[in-house]
């Protein structure tokens, strides 16, 4: 597409909240007032507001003062997908594609572009809509750093920080009373804010989903560092991480859910597990929602000003229907369509994890 044909555009954020998204948000719309005059769009709630046709003007003073805030002030859904949305059929709901209802909504106001900020979820759907020949950029955003395509996304460096700091916070109650204490954090297929917090807050034990743990083998180094005569180990778990041969714990199931599987709760299994094997005083410890909430760090604020700006500018030069990425050290662009269904996770020869093994750190392997 020209440049100079596109002269109104909407953004939104899809899947679950994240630090960093205002700031995206700020950047595309003044990026796209100040430098091309454009017209810009806010989606509310994510697909779910694009379905329902709620779209508002976005305004210059709209997306001033909200650098530092979390969240997103146009809100976020992780549960609707245009593809295939639950719609009322007879006495049941029936999953319908609505997705050319949603490209009229933006047809009849003359948007000509969409911008989606999100995750894999989210760039699913957007590269579904490319395909039907939506011109569409896309933004990579998830605190569990697993957008394949990008070395990193926004967000990430806000939950890692939290995470760490509820370790460091973790320590000083571990040493008081002489316990096993572990931290359960998000990553339900890539570790990345258990590996980088893990390391970051000197946790003794790692565990993440791609290297399934021994549970022997957990027992056996907390108690060899207990008979070393150290008071208390710290044990730092995603929520997807899961025994060799066994399991992820499952917190619930949610019907009709697009993602039916909430995990959560192997801290306390974990907890009871080493407690019974080794007799030392354990207790788990799930940060949950924590980790997305609050102001962004400098870094995702940066990261996310520099992605929102850079979209607009490929938006602008016709390379739609790509991924922003931060690749080696760059900006740069990926096909949606390559990303689409993908996830980027841990290898087990990534060098966090051979150098917190370099420093002792175990994985229960």
């Amino acid at each position: 597409m020209a440049k100079q044909k596109i002269k109104k555009i909407a953004v939104l954020t899809g899947g679950g909240d994240c630090p960093g998204l205002n700031a995206v948000i700020r950047a595309v719309t003044k990026t796209a007032i100040n430098r091309h005059q454009l017209e810009v769009w806010g989606i509310e709630d994510g697909y779910r507001g694009l379905i329902e046709d709620r779209i508002r003007p976005l305004s210059y003073n709209d997306v001033s003062n909200i650098l530092t805030l979390g969240g997103t002030i146009l809100g976020s859904c992780n549960s609707s997908n245009p593809f295939s949305f639950p719609v009322p059929s007879g006495k049941r709901m029936r999953n319908k594609d609505v997705s050319d209802a949603c490209i009229e909504n933006l047809k009849k106001r003359g948007i000509e572009a969409l911008l989606c900020i999100g995750g894999d979820g989210t760039m699913g759907s957007a590269a579904a809509f490319a395909k039907k020949g939506l011109p569409v950029m896309g933004v990579p955003k998830t605190i569990d750093n697993d957008v394949w395509g990008t070395d990193i996304t926004f967000g990430f460096n806000t939950a890692v920080t939290t995470a760490t700091e509820a370790i460091d916070k973790l320590h000083t109650t571990a040493s008081s009373h002489h316990r096993v204490m572990i931290l359960e954090v998000m990553g339900r297929y890539a570790g990345w804010i258990a590996l980088h917090a893990g390391a970051a807050g000197g946790s003794d034990v790692i565990l993440i989903p791609e290297i399934p743990y021994r549970l022997d083998k957990i027992a056996d180094f907390v108690l060899a560092r207990s008979k070393k005569g150290k008071r208390f180990s710290i044990i730092t778990v995603a929520e997807g991480a899961k025994p060799k041969g066994g399991q992820q714990v499952i917190y619930k199931k949610i019907k009709n859910s697009p993602d039916p599987i909430r995990l959560g709760g192997i801290a306390n299994v974990l907890a009871e597990q080493l407690g019974q094997i080794t007799g030392l005083s354990c207790r788990g410890v799930n940060l949950g929602h924590i980790q997305r909430g609050g102001s962004p760090t400098p870094f995702d604020r940066v990261l996310g000003t520099e992605f929102g700006y850079y979209a607009m500018e490929l938006l602008m030069k016709g390379q739609t229907n790509r991924l922003v990425v931060w690749k080696d050290g760059h900006l740069n662009s990926v096909p949606l369509s390559r990303i689409a269904g993908k996830i980027k996770t841990v290898k087990t020869n990534n060098p966090l994890v051979l150098a917190a093994k370099a420093v002792g750190t175990s994985f229960g392997t």
